[in-house]
């Protein structure tokens, strides 16, 4: 019983641009891929920053910097200074940097909990040496939610009520709609009862958890 991680949902290959990309052939491949951003990475393939099609709309319409106090928290738009590789016209110019990314093992959880205190809306996968391997948007998350609920009630019943709390089937049974768990049978100890909503509520796509069991012969209201 475990979250799926972002190498189970992230799409792969990932399109990318370098920082040189022109900004007509970053809005192909956009439009190729039918993507909203594009992580751009350097001549290692590592990424230093994000170009979307929302950056490409404020650039033809509105030339100049946006107000800093209105890019993501942690995030500013990549200025080119002297020296700098970044040039006008290009994705590089154009960026959010730095970019936020994320690891292949990470939970949907700790992904999920990335965009939101970052503000972004998905995240380049890098390896261990920091390549880009794929990339994770909250589409992606969203996958989770719209899991099918009979593998909900699987992984209910076989992880969940048989493994880890090693009750029967005859015990306790499981049904599941649109991602509501309800639980209903007999426990041997009101104890358990917390731990097994917990336990529930950890599996992916679960959207509540209510109990119907009986404890020790004494019926407990469904919650």
């Amino acid at each position: 019983m475990t979250h799926r991680t972002v190498r189970d949902l992230m799409t792969r290959p990932a399109v990318c641009v370098h920082t040189g990309t022109g900004l007509k052939d970053t809005a192909r491949l956009l439009a190729e891929h039918d993507i909203s951003a594009l992580p751009v990475v350097d001549d290692r393939d590592r990424p230093v920053g994000v170009v979307s099609e929302g950056d490409l709309l404020q650039a033809q319409a509105e030339p100049a910097e946006p107000a800093a106090d209105l890019l993501p928290v942690g995030h500013k738009r990549h200025r080119r200074q002297a020296g700098a590789r970044a040039e006008a016209g290009t994705a590089g110019g154009l960026m959010t940097s730095p970019a936020v990314v994320a690891g292949p093992e990470w939970t949907v959880v700790e992904a999920a909990r990335a965009m939101q205190t970052q503000g972004v809306k998905r995240l380049p996968v890098v390896n261990e040496t920091g390549q880009v391997i794929g990339v994770l948007s909250r589409a992606d998350l969203l996958r989770v939610f719209l899991r099918k609920d009979s593998a909900i009630e699987d992984e209910i019943v076989d992880e969940v009520l048989g493994h880890a709390l090693g009750l029967s089937r005859g015990q306790v049974t499981a049904a599941v709609a649109d991602g509501v768990v309800k639980l209903r049978g007999e426990i041997g100890s009101e104890d358990s009862l917390p731990l097994i909503e917990v336990l529930c509520r950890r599996v992916d796509g679960v959207v509540d958890v209510q109990l119907d069991l009986e404890v020790a012969g004494r019926p407990r209201k469904a919650a």
